[in-house]
């Protein structure tokens, strides 16, 4: 049954966003809401950044997704990759990466434990610290003790990038050109692994250093940077076109990620009351499927009532972004939520 959003909706939603740009939350940003079989509706508000003057955001505007990544890349790769046996749902990652010798605690996590964040991996991750090494960085990580038995839920980046790292080897291909030949493969011309040549096209996100060259079309995670900005838990970026579009293949029955969404959306381990993981997934009451990204992103989605909701800002633009729009996230997840 498809439950289409009403004018209500699309107004509460646009005076959130007009709020938390008035607040200084973001500059400006774009949402996109939808049903299956429609054309998506795009509500935007505010404009990309300083440096472009009044230029508003629109669909085609291309913003850091952050850990949008896992769902939007890494999640559905693997997804096929099980379903063409290149990788084993309860196999250890460490048989799906080159071989070498010696204990590896991380190595044995499976694959499962790393999809839902609960193979009790360290929680840090910096990359930063295996500079200089002449080991491959796979086996640096798995050789990395465990920081709790495995089983309860920990968010985790370090599990994702040995998953991107996997897939590229299970492929014998990098993890950049997989995403792209899914992206193509789904219509979504505009989804890509930086970099991206600054412009107008591509919203820029934070100045770390006062008088320094802003972030603009390149990965704002850290460990993502390093490593080109390619990696299995953030570096994609993407426009509300192409997550609209991404959101209604998910929701579309007769597809084979709608399936593998289906069975990841059946609650794996406890975040909090009334939230669970799943496969990459954050399930919700209301059959909903939702996944933020650092930047100021969100993708969620409402397979039983046909709806997906898009939200791109550049939150990160004046700092750290979770605070800032967690209203404008929460009336997101309420709107989808209704039935």
């Amino acid at each position: 049954m498809t439950v289409l959003f009403t004018h209500d909706d699309t107004a509460r939603l646009t005076e959130a966003l007009d709020d938390v740009i008035t607040r200084g939350a973001t500059p400006g940003g774009i949402i996109a809401i939808g049903t299956f079989g429609a054309e998506p509706c795009f509500l935007t508000g505010g404009r990309i950044a300083d440096e472009l003057g009044d230029q508003a955001p629109t669909p085609d505007t291309a913003y850091d997704i952050a850990s949008l990544t896992k769902v939007v890349a890494t999640w559905p790769l693997v997804c096929r990759a099980f379903d063409t046996d290149r990788l084993g749902r309860t196999a250890p990652v460490r048989d799906h990466l080159p071989p070498f010798d010696g204990l590896a605690p991380t190595g044995a996590a499976t694959i499962e434990q790393l999809l839902t964040h609960t193979a009790g991996l360290k929680a840090s991750t910096r990359l930063d610290h295996y500079r200089g090494s002449d080991v491959p960085l796979h086996e640096l990580m798995c050789r990395e003790p465990l920081e709790s038995e495995p089983g309860a839920h920990r968010y985790i980046n370090r599990g994702y990038i040995l998953l991107g790292l996997a897939l590229a080897h299970a492929h014998q291909r990098p993890l950049d050109v997989l995403g792209r030949e899914l992206w193509e493969d789904l219509g979504m011309t505009s989804t890509l692994y930086g970099p991206l040549t600054r412009g107008p096209e591509v919203a820029p996100t934070e100045q770390r250093i006062l008088g320094a060259p802003r972030i603009w079309g390149q990965a704002h995670d850290d460990n993502a940077a390093l490593l080109g900005g390619v990696a299995g838990h953030a570096g994609v970026f993407s426009t509300a076109r192409d997550l609209a579009r991404y959101g209604e293949y998910l929701i579309d029955p007769g597809t084979d990620l709608a399936g593998w969404l289906r069975a990841s959306m059946l609650p794996f381990a406890p975040i909090e009351p009334g939230l669970d993981r799943g496969l990459s997934w954050i399930v919700a009451p209301g059959n909903v499927a939702y996944h933020h990204g650092f930047t100021g992103t969100s993708l969620y989605l409402a397979p039983e009532t046909g709806r997906y909701l898009v939200l791109l800002t550049n939150a990160v633009y004046h700092g750290e972004a979770r605070k800032k729009i967690a209203p404008l996230r929460t009336l997101a997840l309420k709107t989808i939520s209704a039935t």
